[in-house]
């Protein structure tokens, strides 16, 4: 007999619940440690509705999983301390912390993961990043209704303080993966007495280095120290307030005026001022895992034909997007792996500009010269200046090359990705960032099962060549399927077209502020950030 929960948030009781929090308690007037711009306002603090970067950065900080990442972006142990594998690689077994806790002083026990799990996984939950679960022993067919039993699934909990998991396959990055905002817990019992208000400030338990303290929309999110994290004793900034701004000029003058402490969104950076900025000893940039890309919609016509979808990819200019435009350092992509994903990873060639072969291919589908091809819609969030720029340059190039027009839709960003997520565009500006150092990362998104396609594409040869990928223990065989399964996306398909791989950026005073590390992963947590110096807001003066 199947253990079924009585509650299962759903995106709707989310929403109602985010609405709420506008007025969310009285707006406390005591400064933070530390003030942080992070972008657009924050979606959800549900594991099982995020699925940004701007979210992950504040349920990572209520939350913890079995693993946590460091200042340097690897993952470390966070719940669990010392998690074994067994010989053939398929059976995990994480031992708990005795002192782990959550913010009402609650044991947190392997209960608790196994519950949050099997809500993430429930068909109802929706949850965007389920296919991430996949790799764990019969969690695809618990998500897609296959099996409503769920202690078929390989999530065990032999006694409080042990979890063991069993994979379908050997999943060599199983350790880094379950750092990740999806496997965070929820509290199961407050989460049932509240329902959607478990996520208001006053009802909110987490077992992470923070509490929620306040929430108003549009203003801020206060995050206290908990008193309870098994780590508290090196969490330094004891309240640290979270901007949601997304207008980059703004941003930088908040930043400036010393309104601000930190800025790690690299769409907050104002295009004309990129060259000069660069410069400044407080800006910070590195590569890592993160790709700017477009998505073609594949089941609107002219776009569900490959040879539109080619032409429309073969006249793009990534040099000057990256020269023009963004101006920050990016690398043109012509795969969506970045170089470096994983451990020797070759990502295929892509596809090369051809504008002869571009004309050649459009005017094969029925549309010689552009004659006959509808008005082309691309979409883009309104929010940051580079996209428009950006949007302006694919204007140009597919209405000089082929003939095409292009009427360009911005929307305010929740509801640009809510677009995203019924495909309602012709193409669409799509950005990612690797939740892991693995090429999987990248490539799961585009299986038919996956929430995060968003492409109305499925491919069964596709699916098989991930699922043959996930089953090849040897790592260069592994790879060598996995770059099939590239070259099919981005060459063969040509269902998203990529553009640049993204540089990350961080605002910050080096002689000032300590415990941000430009990394790989682009993970900057909270709870490892103290001043070297404080800033003159707090005073000045050493700690």
């Amino acid at each position: 007999m199947t253990c079924r929960l009585p509650i299962r948030l759903s995106r709707a009781l989310a929403a109602a619940c985010f609405l709420t929090l506008a007025s969310c308690g009285e707006r406390t007037t005591v400064p933070a440690d530390l003030v942080f711009i992070n972008g657009a306002e924050v979606g959800s603090i549900d594991p099982s509705q995020v699925s940004s970067q701007v979210d992950g950065r504040v349920v990572t900080s209520l939350f913890e999983g079995l693993m946590r990442y460091n200042a340097q972006g690897r993952a470390e142990p966070g719940v669990s301390m010392n998690p074994s594998v067994s010989a053939d690689g398929k059976t995990w077994t994480f031992p708990f912390r005795e002192n782990a806790q959550w913010s009402n002083g609650d044991p947190v026990t392997s209960r608790d993961f196994m519950l949050s799990w099997q809500r993430f996984l429930e068909p109802t939950t929706a949850a965007d990043y389920a296919s991430i679960f996949y790799c764990i022993k019969n969690a695809e067919a618990f998500n897609t209704g296959k099996t409503t039993d769920f202690n078929e699934v390989g999530v065990k909990a032999p006694d409080g303080r042990t979890l063991v998991v069993t994979l379908q396959n050997p999943v060599p990055y199983f350790k880094d993966l379950v750092a990740f905002m999806a496997f965070c817990p929820v509290h199961i019992p407050t989460l049932e007495k509240f329902g959607a208000a478990y996520f208001k400030p006053a009802n909110l338990v987490g077992n992470g280095p923070y509490q929620l303290s306040e929430w108003r929309l549009n203003d801020r999110i206060r995050l206290t120290r908990s008193p309870h994290y098994w780590d508290a004793g090196n969490v330094k900034m004891a309240a640290v307030d979270v901007l949601p701004i997304d207008n980059p000029s703004t941003a930088v003058n908040l930043f400036l005026t010393d309104g601000a402490d930190l800025m790690m969104d690299k769409g907050l950076i104002p295009s004309a001022l990129a060259d000069e900025l660069r410069k400044k000893p407080y800006f910070h940039h590195k590569p890592f895992l993160a790709t700017w890309f477009l998505r073609f919609n594949a089941q609107r016509k002219p776009y569900n034909d490959p040879r539109v979808r080619r032409a429309l990819t073969l006249v793009l200019d990534r040099e000057r997007i990256v020269t023009a435009v963004t101006r920050l350092g990016e690398v043109p992509a012509f795969s969506i792996t970045p170089p470096g994903t994983g451990d020797g990873y070759q990502p295929p060639a892509g596809l090369q500009p051809d504008i002869a072969e571009a004309k050649r291919l459009l005017a094969e589908a029925g549309f010689p010269e552009g004659r006959g091809f509808p008005v082309l819609s691309f979409l883009y969030p309104s929010n940051f200046p580079s996209d428009r720029g950006i949007a302006v340059e694919l204007q140009a190039m597919w209405q000089r090359h082929l003939g095409i027009t292009v009427a360009l839709t911005s929307e305010e960003y929740k509801t640009y990705l809510d677009s995203q997520k019924k495909v309602d565009y012709d193409v669409s500006r799509s950005s990612w960032v690797g939740d892991y150092n693995d090429p999987n990362t990248f490539l799961d998104m585009f299986l038919t099962t996956s929430g995060n396609n968003r492409t109305g594409w499925a491919s069964p040869a596709y699916d098989t060549l991930i699922n043959q990928a996930a089953a090849e223990p040897d790592s260069a065989k592994r790879y060598a399927i996995l770059q099939q399964a590239e070259t099919q996306l981005i060459e063969t398909e040509c269902v998203i077209a990529p553009v640049y791989h993204y540089v990350g950026v961080q605002f910050y005073q080096p002689g000032q502020l300590g415990g941000v590390e430009a990394n790989l992963t682009d993970e900057h947590p909270l709870r490892c950030m103290f001043w070297k110096q404080k800033p003159a807001r707090l005073g000045g003066g050493s700690p």
